[in-house]
């Protein structure tokens, strides 16, 4: 955006003659040189770039908040009936809208619902969650490619108990490894 110059005015007041009776006033004014304004004028700095959060985000930001999820251990969370949907997203750090897209794409999620309209996941519901989760987010599946994962795979989510059940005896073994 190209910049326009500034005209800078001085107001001169008019010299007095011992004329104090005079009704009328007038008042002078000087155009400094345009040369000389700009001159003063310090030079713009480029804008800097706001970063929006709108859009796509990258996949290395993706990759960083799919491992911040919070989902409890299953004795932590089959302790409670239910969760609100509000509770689900919190655990796996994603807008609640995620959550119903999710509901609504995938047959094995089956919330229950108040007459008012408000989900309640059980945690055989947050189970699966996790499953979808994994496979979105982590494995990088688009939700038609999860969707057919999970119709080839029946015992998928049985799968991915192991799966899980494997990650914790590594990580409990890599810890005594590392007090040795």
């Amino acid at each position: 955006m190209k910049t326009l110059p500034q005209i800078p005015f001085d107001f001169i007041e008019p010299e007095k003659d011992n004329e104090e009776a005079s009704p009328s006033v007038a008042v002078g004014v000087r155009i400094k040189s345009i040369k000389a304004a700009q001159e003063k004028i310090a030079p713009l700095s480029p804008p800097q770039e706001i970063k929006s959060r709108r859009g796509r985000r990258p996949l290395k930001q993706l990759e960083q908040e799919a491992e911040l999820m919070e989902v409890p251990e299953d004795e932590v969370l089959f302790r409670k009936q239910y969760y609100t949907i509000g509770e689900v997203a919190k655990m796996f750090n994603v807008n609640p809208s995620l959550i119903r897209t999710w509901e609504n794409e995938f047959d094995i999620i089956e919330p229950r619902k108040n007459r008012k309209g408000d989900r309640y996941f059980r945690p055989v519901d947050v189970k699966n969650l996790l499953l979808i989760h994994q496979l979105i987010r982590k494995q990088k599946y688009t939700l038609e490619g999860a969707k057919d994962y999970m119709k080839k795979n029946k015992k998928a989510a049985e799968r991915f108990a192991l799966i899980q059940s494997l990650q914790k005896i590594k990580t409990f073994l890599v810890e005594i490894r590392a007090n040795l």
